[in-house]
């Protein structure tokens, strides 16, 4: 591998870790959104039992992944630098 595909790769390595951060705190976000107020909710057990709403906790777990991957495809990009080819 060349010196530029091990730059590219951690470029793409790092553009995972990025975009798996902005996933993570968007789920958090909205999360914090969705249950911030019982007085804006129609079920009042809904809210007690955080049931309903899978998309923030999908939005961190992806992001969660998504960074995993970008710290996989960085250290192979780490690992192609220090041992070469």
């Amino acid at each position: 591998m060349s010196h530029q595909d091990i730059i590219i790769v951690a470029i793409i390595g790092a553009v995972f870790i990025v975009l798996g951060f902005v996933g993570f705190l968007w789920g958090r976000r909205e999360e914090g959104s969705l249950w911030s107020s019982a007085t804006k909710k129609i079920d009042v057990r809904e809210f007690v039992e955080r049931t309903g709403y899978t998309e923030p906790n999908a939005l961190r777990t992806g992001g969660k992944i998504c960074m995993a991957i970008g710290i996989l495809i960085l250290l192979i990009a780490l690992g192609f630098l220090i041992f070469g080819k």
